[in-house]
């Protein structure tokens, strides 16, 4: 049905249905990682090589990996961790252009909203890593930022892969935004910039043993 057609009380009713789906379906991963990144980037780029290993590394070590579900960046995460005793997620969206999933999923769900499906890749997720990528891929980095910030969610690393790639936005944020006062110097601290697949494993396996002595000094 079309969704502009749809009385609002209904348009309620789905949007609770896809939180419900997609925690119910979720809840057993426990500490997952997100990967994100550009859909344009498919098999045979840099990239896609680097998210592949991401994915295996990650996966190797019991991690589950969420994406968006789609090709590029998303389908090489997914297929490193697919192959791997850790789920590989994909969080799927309905678009005017119709995704296409991709076929390293073991567990794939698909949403028609946006805001739900961001949700969902904050609320089961022990650390981002964050491939070069657009407008989407921004966006998750930036409320990934202001979520960590802002104390609403418990601090997690957020892992940027690619320094050529990152190196002009992040000079502009240093440069421009804390010039102007408008973040600390300690915000700037919020991400870690690495290159490899190794590195940004690193990162993420490092917090995942804070985690795990935490929970057993408690």
């Amino acid at each position: 049905m079309d969704e502009s057609k749809l009385p609002e009380a209904w348009r309620i009713l789905r949007i609770q249905s896809e939180l419900v789906e997609g925690i119910e379906a979720l809840t057993p991963l426990r500490r997952a990682v997100t990967v994100f990144g550009s859909a344009r980037l498919g098999e045979g780029s840099h990239w896609y090589e680097v998210a592949l290993k991401v994915g295996e590394l990650l996966g190797s070590e019991g991690i589950p990996v969420i994406t968006g579900g789609g090709p590029g960046i998303m389908e090489a995460a997914n297929r490193g961790c697919f192959s791997t005793p850790a789920d590989a997620v994909g969080l799927n969206i309905n678009l005017p252009g119709e995704q296409i999933p991709n076929a390293y999923q073991d567990i794939a769900l698909t949403f028609r909203y946006f805001f739900v499906r961001k949700f969902m890749f904050v609320k089961y997720a022990i650390g981002f890593v964050i491939f070069p990528g657009g407008f989407g891929t921004m966006d998750e980095l930036f409320e990934a930022l202001t979520l960590v910030q802002t104390a609403k969610v418990k601090p997690f690393p957020i892992v940027l892969v690619g320094a050529e790639y990152w190196r002009g936005l992040l000079d502009w944020m240093e440069t421009t935004m804390q010039g102007a006062g408008c973040i600390g110097t300690h915000e700037l601290n919020l991400f870690t910039l690495v290159d490899t697949a190794e590195d940004a494993a690193a990162v993420i396996l490092h917090h995942v043993r804070m985690l795990q002595a935490q929970s057993l000094a408690e």
